[in-house]
């Protein structure tokens, strides 16, 4: 087993921190995307009593995110084949490391293939870049969070690499918390609605479990929308300096965010403005697949 060591902060989990049912739709949709009428090729020129042995290797260092998902992917296509996780998810890894080893019938593991390797290099892209962020914001007391700027139907699966890279996640969905972003706050302003007042009264009819957040892009939107009692304020686009000065108008009295063009440049400068988060779309609509290769040998 390959010597590895877990990033900063990571949140090492297992696959079982994907709902079941949701990697058990995604992978379905998948196989029948790449193989509706079967694998006419490995039907075709493979023996139907060949084996093969097939190792998941790293072409180049990054952190792990989806063995579980891969292995899950060969099972379903067919659960006569047999895996050896050789690397956790949230663990670094290095080029030429063996991350995942599978055996048996040949045919299975040929139709499994491209979309093991394509679901895993996607979340080990993921968790690789979420680390990277956090990694530099070291020290300071920002969370790295996610947006809803997902793949569509990949959400679960790439949230659960943010965190295996070190990062948190953000709200789930529209259903999951009150998020009073521009385009709402433009539609209220057209309609002559007081942005404090809005909140106060949001505040008055939520649960009190419901959290509240507010994106404001001036120095000045800030105030009433704290004294309206938000739980988190979010300061879009604002630089270090206006964050500082935001901080100091919010004192305390509720978790900033900062969001709105953060890069791997500027993110270091945010952090030590002594925000609570920082949210990065970039996690999830940026990332590249990571390079990893399955290296199949097949015996008659």
């Amino acid at each position: 087993m390959t010597d590895v060591t877990a990033p900063d902060r990571a949140l090492v989990t297992d696959p079982g921190s994907i709902p079941p049912h949701t990697l058990r739709r995604v992978v379905e949709t998948a196989l029948e995307e790449d193989a509706p009428w079967g694998d006419v090729t490995s039907e075709t020129l493979i023996p139907a009593g060949a084996t093969a042995t097939a190792t998941l290797t790293a072409r180049e260092p990054g952190v792990l995110s989806g063995g579980g998902v891969f292995v899950s992917v060969m099972h379903a296509v067919d659960p006569a084949i047999a895996a050896e996780v050789h690397v956790a998810d949230g663990s670094r890894f290095v080029a030429g490391d063996h991350l995942v080893t599978v055996q048996g019938p040949a045919r299975s593991v040929l139709r499994a293939e491209r979309v093991a390797l394509n679901l895993v290099q996607r979340m080990s892209g993921v968790a690789t870049l979420t680390a990277t962020y956090v990694a530099a914001v070291a020290g300071t007391r920002a969370r790295i969070v996610d947006t809803r700027k997902t793949t569509p139907g990949l959400r679960a699966l790439e949230r659960y690499a943010v965190r295996c890279g070190g990062g948190r996640n953000h709200r789930n969905s529209l259903s999951d918390a009150v998020m009073a972003k521009d385009n709402h706050l433009a539609v209220l302003l057209a309609d002559g609605v007081d942005i404090g007042d809005a909140v106060r009264s949001a505040r008055e009819r939520l649960g009190h479990t419901v959290h509240l957040e507010v994106e404001v892009d001036r120095i000045d939107q800030i105030e009433p929308v704290v004294a309206a009692g938000v739980d988190t304020i979010m300061l879009d686009n604002f630089g270090p300096d206006e964050l500082v000065a935001g901080i100091e108008v919010v004192a305390g009295r509720a978790l900033v965010e900062a969001s709105g063009g953060v890069t791997l440049d500027t993110v270091a400068a945010i952090a030590a403005t002594g925000v609570d988060v920082v949210s990065v779309g970039a996690l999830t609509h940026s990332a590249r697949a990571l390079d990893l290769g399955l290296d199949v040998v097949v015996t008659a």
